[in-house]
């Protein structure tokens, strides 16, 4: 997959393509569904299909500081889309001028003059252009105008919640990982580097990873989760192979011992090795319980020990 930064990469001679637009955040199965259209009809017309996308969140640029939490780093919403076979994608700087640009006007110069679009694939309620005056219907009288068909997928539904980025985060903040991973199609994943944290898991028998995360990332709610660690390279891709290992995972503040930061800790069942400055994904499969405060130390330690067994045995 070729992978765009702006519509300027776009390389001399190229020719029609298949294009589908939206922020695309967590790659949820609605996502998937979009996505499958139009990776679908550009094989049908023997063409490229192109994934655009934006890069920073739309809404920070026009309502700075109404950044919703994040589900996905750009590179890992390219891993994604990579594995439902898109050729292309390209992440578009979102800025406040590109925010005015009127409805008709984005379609001349993305879709038409840069991308040669012949078609276009969108979910049912996009919306696009200064103010998001436009939709659809008025994408369907655009492409008669410029020659390419538009094609609207159905939301997909979870009962009556449609599946969206916004649902998904509800999900994840509640801290149902169950929920979350059904809307997504696999459990959600929190990449970060391994900073040196206080170093107490050690002292305990069960040495952490302490995630430094980005900012706006979609952290589960307080509490213990089941899940699994990944290796990441520098980027954030993910490497090759099976998992680094089964985690118990920890979010919140520890109030044992009266932290005051909310961190990320990952227990990798099995595994001892160094990794400070190393970038890891820590997916959620399942909550086991809250974030509690214990009598002593010793309390502490034994229900880490079972956390340790539920998390290996659900994850088994």
């Amino acid at each position: 997959m070729q992978r765009w930064h702006g519509l300027d990469a776009v390389p001399p001679g190229w020719g029609h393509c298949v294009v589908t637009i939206g922020v695309f955040d967590g790659v949820h199965r609605g996502h998937a569904e979009i996505i499958a259209r139009a990776v679908e009809l550009a094989r049908e017309r023997g063409v490229p299909s192109v994934l655009l996308t934006f890069v920073p969140h739309p809404s920070e640029v026009v309502r700075p500081g109404s950044h919703p939490p994040v589900l996905t780093t750009i590179v890992r919403r390219a891993e994604l889309v990579e594995q439902l076979g898109v050729d292309v994608f390209c992440a578009l700087p979102f800025t406040l001028e590109f925010s005015r640009m009127p409805p008709d006007e984005f379609v001349h110069y993305a879709l038409v003059a840069q991308l040669h679009a012949s078609a276009v694939v969108v979910g049912e309620n996009f919306r696009f252009g200064h103010k998001a005056t436009g939709d659809i219907a008025l994408l369907e009288r655009l492409g008669q105008t410029f020659g390419f068909t538009t094609h609207g997928v159905p939301l997909l539904r979870e009962g009556d919640t449609p599946i969206s980025a916004t649902y998904v985060r509800s999900c994840v903040l509640a801290g149902d990982m169950q929920a979350a991973t059904r809307a997504l199609g696999r459990p959600h994943r929190v990449d970060g580097v391994v900073e040196r944290g206080d170093q107490r898991g050690r002292g305990l028998g069960f040495p952490t990873a302490n995630l430094r995360t980005d900012p706006w990332t979609a952290v589960p709610a307080d509490g213990v989760y089941a899940g699994r660690a990944y290796r990441l390279d520098e980027w954030g891709r993910t490497v090759p192979g099976p998992p680094l290992g089964l985690a118990a995972i920890s979010v919140g503040t520890n109030p044992t011992f009266e932290v005051r930061q909310r961190r990320v800790e990952a227990y990798i069942l099995d595994f001892d090795d160094d990794l400070y400055g190393d970038v890891l994904g820590v997916e959620f499969v399942d909550r086991l319980r809250g974030m509690e405060k214990f009598d002593s130390v010793e309390a502490l330690v034994a229900q880490m020990h079972d956390d340790v067994a539920r998390a290996r045995a659900l994850l088994a």
